[in-house]
């Protein structure tokens, strides 16, 4: 780093981070915390056997993420990228047809997309809340699709069809879905929410996840809630949900000792052993979320007090799980310098993923005008957002006792 990009507030923002987690050595971006009967549920497992993707650990896990969620069904699969992939291929994606997305996400969204044979077309994101526009996505709609005789929605220029949106909640801070999903109503766009980085958040009082025909979640290693690897498909569609069903197992036809298959399968259910880790953090879900946004809004308080970054706060009518926390430069070199300050001190800062316009795989793809997505990459910085394991300890031993602060 030139000498000329020092800056003593970078210090003081890693002194900030190092007294808020209370280490002197490597802190990560984000580590599980496993507090709960983790181990309990995974002896379970051992003893009855039942480790792979049937058993009873995997229902249990479906029917309370339905219930936290506020769906009427989940399907667990091996990840997000699953979860994504099956919802677009029973949304009715196929090969060519283009699916609106944000620039500014996990490359998991578009591959997901490749993966059912389509193509994104990208749209831009706002600049608050950093998920997709719905200004931005109406744009694009008005300026670059029309119906062609048969009243199919269409990009002009290259005819392909417009089948879903994609919208994701970046960083488990829920954006403006509520008028994304007017947008595809008024299309008549199925919406797939891509929640991965969501689980609890709301907006209005509704659950990130459940404002579509279906969403996803991720229960990556690096997530608020971990099954070691995993995803989930939510919706309140019964057929959608049975069809995503059928299709993460090898698509086998019921019979008691018959093998018989009815189209092709994928073999993506989740294993018992997986559930079983999130059966166990879903029984404190409340408290771990409540530590999460406890972690945020110190990290608020100290950069209002005349730092150098400005955090990326939630909208006033939403309730984020504060998956991620994030801090907007004012420029790329001084970004730069940060995160080359924090990584010689052993603080993991990360720059926020590469928009996957700029990619080689989908540079050719569609998109509207992207200024806030290329803002946003230049400039903001996610910090360390683990969960303390001893104010959760705390939490948990104040539900224990019926004490638990709201």
């Amino acid at each position: 780093m030139s000498e000329d990009r020092f800056n003593p507030a970078h210090d003081e923002i890693i002194a900030f981070v190092r007294k808020l987690y209370g280490a002197a050595g490597p802190i990560p971006l984000h580590a599980p915390v496993f507090v709960g009967r983790e181990k309990e549920y995974l002896a379970e497992c051992v003893d009855s056997t039942f480790v792979s993707s049937v058993g009873p650990f995997v229902t249990r896990f479906e029917q309370m993420l339905a219930a936290y969620c506020e769906c009427e069904h989940a399907v667990a699969v091996v990840n997000g990228t699953a979860a994504l992939f099956l919802a677009f291929k029973v949304a009715g994606v196929e090969p060519g047809d283009l699916v609106i997305t944000q620039s500014l996400s996990f490359a998991a969204t578009a591959n997901a997309i490749a993966h059912a044979g389509g193509r994104p077309a990208f749209a831009d994101i706002d600049a608050d809340t950093l998920s997709l526009s719905p200004d931005s996505l109406l744009q694009f709609l008005e300026t670059q699709t029309g119906r062609d005789e048969a009243g199919v929605l269409r990009l002009t220029r290259t005819d392909q069809r417009i089948r879903a949106v994609a919208p994701m909640h970046t960083f488990g801070r829920i954006g403006r879905i509520d008028a994304v999903a007017k947008v595809c109503a008024a299309y008549e766009l199925p919406l797939i929410e891509d929640a991965a980085e969501a689980l609890g958040s709301r907006r209005y009082g509704r659950a990130a996840g459940a404002w579509g025909r279906a969403s996803v979640l991720s229960f990556n290693g690096n997530k608020t809630l971990t099954t070691g690897g995993g995803g989930a498909i939510l919706t309140n569609d019964a057929q959608f949900a049975a069809r995503a069903r059928h299709l993460s197992t090898t698509a086998k036809v019921a019979h008691p000792y018959e093998f018989k298959h009815d189209e092709v399968g994928y073999n993506l259910r989740l294993p018992n052993l997986n559930a079983a880790l999130g059966v166990a953090q879903l029984e404190y879900m409340d408290e771990l979320i409540a530590v999460h946004r406890e972690t945020a809004q110190r990290y608020a308080d100290f950069f209002r007090n005349g730092s150098t970054a400005r955090f990326i706060e939630e909208l006033p009518e939403a309730r984020s799980n504060c998956w991620l926390n994030a801090v907007q430069f004012a420029d790329e070199a001084e970004r730069t310098a940060f995160l080359e300050r924090a990584t010689a001190a052993g603080v993991m800062a990360r720059a926020v993923w590469q928009p996957l316009h700029r990619s080689p795989m989908y540079a050719a793809d569609p998109r509207g005008p992207l200024p806030n997505t290329e803002r946003a990459y230049e400039t903001i910085v996610n910090l360390p957002s683990s969960a303390a394991p001893d104010r959760l300890a705390e939490r948990l031993a104040a539900r224990s006792a019926g004490s638990v602060r709201a």
